[in-house]
């Protein structure tokens, strides 16, 4: 089925709109502030030698994120599909009901990347045989590196961003497949063309939110320092902002200063750090959501 470009491409680049859907930044701003306090708890417990305890709390911080990401999934395609956007405890009760055929769909695609890969792991092993290894090694080459680089061009461009979409739609897992599938054979240039987009808009955000965030820092400390006469270090007062914590700060060879001025600097710059990394994730997130409604006509 042919897709109409230039209307898909509207509709790609309607993504942008992402951060003014705020159930879903309230959602993802809450499941990467949980996650990110589980690992650092997982570094904590690391410390002291106790890699059962840091490895369970690794484990939880990954089914937040996980889950958290599915949740606001649900809600960016409500909002991509023209609907009410569901509230977040709901998107989370049905991203715990039906998140893991995301997870299965992506296990099935990449077992089937894991084949091709032993494959070609046994042709490579056949050109140490000393007849047919060297012309064997002339063709496997080439075909190999276009191979590989044909996988990982699927999983970055079709399956990675499209399995979620699909099932935020109500597919299961093996409607998610066939429809790979039935991208993979008759639409994946329509489709890097569209994500291309995506990604081109996630990169715009990340560079705005980079700005923003830079300039700001620097304005801000240099108001606390010079005009506010707020006594703590340039580089301690703007560690957070760049995602360092207590411990990261520390393990950077300067002790932590100004008591519970300090950390609170840390903790306010975690916030702005988060901020920053949510919002090109939504856009993404609603990107991906935008590229499956254009390619199967739905919304």
């Amino acid at each position: 089925m042919r897709i109409s470009l230039l209307p898909a491409l509207d509709r790609v680049l309607a993504s942008i709109d992402a951060p003014r859907n705020l159930r879903a930044l309230y959602a993802l701003l809450t499941a990467f502030c949980v996650a990110g306090l589980l690992m650092a708890m997982a570094r904590s417990a690391l410390a002291r030698d106790r890699e059962l305890l840091s490895a369970l709390w690794l484990g939880l911080a990954l089914a937040v994120a996980f889950f958290g990401v599915n949740a606001t999934g649900l809600m960016l395609m409500d909002q991509a599909r023209g609907r009410a956007v569901r509230d977040p405890q709901d998107a989370l009760a049905d991203a715990l009901g039906s998140a893991h055929r995301v997870l299965l769909a992506l296990l099935g695609c990449l077992a089937v990347a894991g084949l091709a890969v032993l494959a070609l792991a046994g042709l490579l092993w056949a050109t140490r045989l000393p007849v047919v290894g060297p012309p064997l090694l002339a063709v496997v080459l080439p075909a190999g590196v276009l191979m590989l680089g044909g996988i990982a061009f699927i999983l970055v461009i079709l399956v990675g961003p499209l399995a979620g979409p699909a099932v935020w739609v109500g597919q299961d897992t093996r409607g998610v497949l066939r429809f790979l599938r039935w991208r993979l054979r008759h639409g994946l240039p329509e489709t890097a063309l569209l994500m291309a987009a995506v990604y081109l808009l996630v990169a715009l955000a990340t560079a705005a939110m980079s700005f923003v965030v830079v300039s700001g820092s620097r304005l801000l400390a240099g108001l606390a320092i010079l005009g506010a006469g707020v006594e703590l270090p340039v580089r301690e007062l703007l560690a957070g902002v760049m995602g360092l914590g207590p411990r990261g700060f520390g393990a950077s060879g300067l002790p932590l200063q100004g008591g519970d001025l300090g950390l609170a600097a840390l903790i306010g710059g975690g916030v702005v750090f988060a901020l920053a990394l949510v919002l090109p994730t939504l856009v993404w997130l609603r990107g991906c959501c935008a590229v499956y409604l254009a390619v199967t006509e739905e919304g």
